[in-house]
């Protein structure tokens, strides 16, 4: 047992030939490698130090790939991968070129559905149950889904119609009272108490056994009750949501108890019908910084966690900072986030206003229309949300704000590229799906001074739905650049015009030369003083960290105005992989060497971070 048990195993193959003691020293090196590996290169520890010994028995009882195994946001997939074949490319976690830090099917038959966002494992589960019903395949399909998740209305959805099915479907709640912020709402507070109530389950095992035991007609009453929908049923024989729902309910489990997970999964296994089960874990496990404080540890940067860290200014710390004081003389603002509050930057909010933070779990559609609906009764609420995670947003948008021009303010953090988190959270098409929904105001600041005035101005000085999109991280100061809130030319020499907004416009300022340079604050809807502007020249580059969608526009105008000169884009297409945020300015030519590339210039400095 002193050697290094995971080393000499072939994955996932013999998992199943070794004994519970050998189980637990091999969970044990995993943690060891999830801690050194994460603490390096960045990613989501809490979650995935939570889940090793559930993942575990989840390989030794299904048999992946013939049996699906999909994993609900995926940042709790890492010892998966670990067991699927991905042991020896695991530093390579979140790096270019590396393995993704979530479930991939490119990446390795084992990943049955493509993961980052979340409440989606179950809907995904059933339609693979179904398919393989129907291809008439008897495998299952084992959806493995936080809590958190279930915050979503998406699991609802998916749970409702998998109850119902029949197909060999089983969920496993991996219960440990966590999202990324402390869950809240009333499904967190019924799935507590169903951890707690012991009493309950020690009941229902008893009645079950003294039935059991009772001659001749023990057995048939045992039989009547589990079937029978009459009020018995709910004395003797307690019903949970999700037996009300078509599942049969095993649980709650021990989710570090390998041999009691093993049991519990064998048993869903052999029902052939929907199953539940309710697995209790701790987020942090075998880490006791971790298990202390999980939300602080659920994702740690590239180099190492560093409590400092949580105190630096960020633009998403300055959004929180600037809306908190503002809130101290109106009060009529509201904030809202969707399971997210530190990441946010709204915990100084939240902590000295807080009857109005409302924290909607992760849920970001409910908190638009919930947003709409405060805005109903005079109040100015403001939504800080992930661009990425705004896209479940989309009809929210349309139909509960837009179309009655109902005021609210979308806080959209991690803006353009975010890095080693790869596509599913990369910030790239918020503008262009915003730029479709009328009665929508788009502004795109480049420092913390312009992120300030841009927040007032949503607030108080637009109508409609205000959107202010910042990126991840902290600002980028370049002398003499003007801030404002709409647009700022600064003419080098007049050789051409250089356009561009958000944070890349400090490159720009450092590659333009003798190109006049125009800074576009409020990108959407184009003020004609902008077209006027462009109009005056001949050659125009726009840089863009996006998908080109605020250039295609201004092109838009310059055109029905007459405009014929050169119009060149330089932006971002398709999805982007796991890469550090300089590595992804470089590929797409939107550092300062490749703006001086694409502008003919010379470079006077270099992206370093």
């Amino acid at each position: 047992m002193s050697k290094r048990l995971i080393s000499n195993i072939s994955l996932p193959q013999e998992l199943r030939t070794l004994s519970i003691p050998e189980c637990e020293q091999l969970c044990r090196e995993i943690r060891k490698i999830i801690i050194r590996t994460v603490m390096k290169n960045g990613g989501h520890l809490s979650s995935n130090l939570g889940t090793v010994e559930l993942t575990l028995a989840i390989h030794r009882v299904f048999h992946s790939p013939a049996d699906k195994i999909v994993w609900d946001v995926g940042h709790q997939s890492y010892t998966h991968k670990i067991l699927t074949g991905r042991l020896d490319k695991f530093s390579t976690l979140r790096k270019k070129d590396g393995i993704s830090g979530f479930c991939r099917p490119e990446e390795s038959e084992h990943d049955a559905f493509i993961s980052g966002h979340s409440s989606t494992a179950i809907s995904a589960a059933f339609g693979i149950a179904e398919g393989m019903r129907l291809n008439g395949d008897r495998h299952h399909a084992v959806a493995v889904i936080g809590d958190g998740a279930f915050t979503g209305g998406l699991a609802y959805e998916g749970l409702n119609n998998a109850g119902k099915s029949g197909d060999n479907i089983i969920i496993i709640l991996n219960h440990n009272d966590m999202s990324i912020s402390k869950n809240v709402g009333a499904f967190a507070r019924y799935l507590t108490s169903i951890r707690r109530n012991s009493a309950y389950l020690d009941a229902k095992k008893q009645t079950e056994k003294f039935l059991g035991n009772v001659p001749v007609v023990g057995e048939p009453i045992t039989k009547f009750i589990k079937t029978s929908k009459s009020a018995l049923k709910s004395v003797l024989y307690h019903s949970t949501m999700f037996e009300d729902m078509g599942f049969v309910y095993l649980g709650p489990i021990d989710g570090h108890n390998i041999s009691e997970l093993e049991e519990a999964l064998r048993a869903a296994k052999k029902l052939h019908r929907p199953v539940f089960v309710h697995v209790n874990t701790v987020k942090g496990k075998g880490f006791p910084p971790a298990e202390e404080n999980p939300g602080e540890f659920h994702a740690i940067s590239a180099g190492g966690y560093n409590a400092e860290s949580f105190k630096d200014m960020s633009f998403s710390n300055v959004f929180g900072q600037k809306l908190s004081r503002l809130a101290e003389n109106d009060k009529n603002i509201c904030a809202v986030t969707a399971a997210m509050k530190y990441a946010t930057g709204l915990q100084n909010f939240a902590a000295e206003h807080g009857e109005r933070f409302f924290d909607v779990g992760i849920a970001e559609s409910h908190a638009v229309t919930f947003s709409a609906g405060l805005a109903k009764q005079g109040k100015l609420p403001v939504f800080a949300v992930y661009s990425s995670f705004l896209q479940r947003s989309y009809d929210q948008l349309i139909h509960d704000a837009a179309i009655d021009g109902t005021h609210i303010v979308l806080g959209i953090d991690r803006a353009g590229f975010v890095g080693e988190d790869g596509e599913t959270h990369q910030g790239l098409l918020d503008v262009s799906m915003l730029m479709t929904v009328p009665n929508t105001t788009i502004y795109s600041p480049s420092d913390y001074s312009e992120l300030e005035i841009c927040l007032e101005r949503a607030l108080y000085h637009t109508d409609g739905i205000a959107a202010i999109r910042y990126p991840k991280g902290t600002e980028d100061i370049t002398i003499g650049a003007e801030d404002t809130d709409s647009y700022f030319l600064t003419e080098n020499g007049g050789k051409g015009l250089a356009v561009s907004y958000g944070r890349i416009i400090h490159n720009l300022y450092s590659a333009a030369g003798e190109w006049d340079v125009l800074k576009l604050v409020k990108i959407f809807p184009i003020d004609e003083e902008v077209t006027d502007i462009c109009m005056k020249y001949d050659d125009i580059y726009f840089f863009e960290e996006g998908s080109g969608a605020a250039a295609k526009a201004l092109l838009e105008k310059l055109y029905q105005k007459g405009f014929r000169g050169n119009f060149t884009i330089k932006a971002v297409e398709g999805f982007v992989r796991q890469a550090s945020v300089c590595e992804c300015m470089k590929e797409y030519g939107l550092d300062i060497d490749g703006m001086c590339r694409t502008l003919g210039t010379e470079r006077s400095e270099s992206c370093e971070t």
